[in-house]
């Protein structure tokens, strides 16, 4: 069993993910609630519970929020692992400088993207007007989600039961 339990604060705001045998232990302990639990039965020789997806703390955890980090699995993420040169979805794709590197562009959320080999050599060192290539989309940096990493809030959407607790944190990439 390698199921995984979002944890929500008090508040409902997401806060992390974790396995299940954590949230279990949590719950036992009285740290946290079970909101949502699927129809697995967990069994111990004094008790039964149904498997939790979907925790709340009983407290509130006071954190500061964190900076979204420039990274590759980032960028990933926020490209939804899309060329974005040609929309091919692939696993194995490379970052590419927009306006390149030696024409003054800079390593930022707004000049880097995610592309497919194929388009990043058809580009190589001039912009993609100058190669015959359009952006699908504009790049931008993402809104972060507070205490989730921006990849785990990602892949975090694609569950539906934990759709309804993320939506609110970043409609824009729920609807999509």
């Amino acid at each position: 069993m390698s199921a995984q339990v979002l944890v929500l604060n008090r508040n409902f705001e997401p806060l992390s993910v974790c396995g299940w045998q954590r949230a279990v232990s949590m719950v036992y302990v009285g740290k946290a609630i079970v909101v949502e639990s699927d129809s697995r039965v967990l069994h111990s020789p004094s008790t039964e519970m149904q498997m939790p997806t979907v925790v709340k703390l009983s407290y509130q955890v006071s954190r500061p929020l964190p900076k979204l980090k420039l990274s590759r699995q980032n960028l990933l993420a926020r490209d939804r692992h899309t060329c974005q040169y040609c929309g091919r979805r692939s696993k194995n794709l490379t970052v590419d400088h927009v306006i390149p590197r030696e024409r003054g562009g800079t390593s930022s959320w707004q000049n880097l993207v995610v592309c497919c080999s194929d388009c990043n050599n058809k580009k190589g060192n001039r912009t993609p007007r100058e190669a015959g290539l359009r952006l699908i989309r504009r790049p931008r940096r993402p809104k972060f989600i507070p205490y989730l990493s921006f990849a785990t809030f990602t892949a975090a959407v694609k569950n539906p039961i934990w759709r309804y607790y993320l939506e609110p944190f970043a409609p824009h990439l729920v609807g999509s």
